[in-house]
């Protein structure tokens, strides 16, 4: 299991907020460590696969339980 440096809840936010409010986080990780992300609009699977390629980042998981999309994105290194 893939340890967890941050966690970020945008659940009820739609496009653009969750990759908005993951940017900012990741903004206050060092390169490497991993933030978790909980988000409940559908978007934002291809969002974040497109963040993540656009920006360098590695998207470790990403998974849906009942409606909540959870994903592991590990900050790229500098």
């Amino acid at each position: 299991m893939t340890a967890v440096d941050a966690e970020l809840d945008a659940s009820g936010l739609n496009c653009p907020l969750p990759i908005l409010k993951a940017k900012k986080a990741l903004a206050g990780l060092r390169g490497g460590q991993v933030l978790r992300i909980v988000a409940t609009d559908p978007e934002s699977v291809r969002d974040f696969a497109v963040f993540s390629q656009q920006m360098g980042h590695i998207l470790l998981e990403t998974r849906e339980d009942s409606g909540r999309f959870y994903f592991l994105l590990r900050k790229r290194r500098d």
